[in-house]
C-alpha cells in the first residue's frame, strides 16, 4: 500500500477533475471534516447511464492510483446505479440521477449549511 502523498483537499480536487474530464454531471464536493471522522470530503456526481457510472468510477480509480494514493475500496460497480469509491480522505459517490434524487446526500451531509463548505467548493473550482 502506497503512502498518501496528497492532502485531502488536493485529493478531492484531483477526483473532481477526473469526474469533470469524463463529463460527470452536477459534481458536488462537501467538506465533512467537522461532521464525521470517517472522511474529510464527499464528492457526489451524477452519471448519465450505468456504463457512464462505471467509466467515471474507473477514471477516478485510475487517476488516484497514478497520484500514488491507494484506493481503499470500490462498491456497487456490478449494478452501477450507485458506485462508491473510497480513497480514504475522500469518498466518491457516483450515482444515476434517480438514485441521487432519492438519497439526496447533499442535504444529509450539509445540514450545517456552513459558509466554510461553500468556501471549500469555491476554492476547489479555482
Amino acid at each position: 500500500m502506497k503512502v498518501n502523498r496528497l492532502n485531502s483537499k488536493k485529493l478531492a480536487q484531483l477526483v473532481s477533475e477526473a469526474l469533470d474530464d469524463l463529463k460527470g454531471q452536477y459534481i458536488s464536493c462537501i467538506n465533512v471534516k467537522k461532521l464525521t471522522q470517517i472522511t474529510d470530503y464527499m464528492v457526489i456526481v451524477t452519471g448519465r447511464s450505468n456504463t457512464h457510472v462505471k467509466a467515471l468510477a474507473d477514471a477516478v480509480t485510475k487517476k488516484v492510483k497514478e497520484s500514488g494514493t491507494a484506493v481503499v475500496g470500490v462498491e456497487g460497480r456490478l449494478q452501477s446505479e450507485w458506485v462508491l469509491v473510497d480513497v480514504g480522505d475522500v469518498v466518491v459517490h457516483i450515482m444515476l440521477a434517480p438514485v441521487r434524487a432519492l438519497y439526496n446526500l447533499e442535504d444529509l451531509w450539509s445540514f450545517s449549511a456552513s459558509s466554510e463548505t461553500e468556501k471549500e467548493l469555491e476554492s476547489l473550482s479555482q
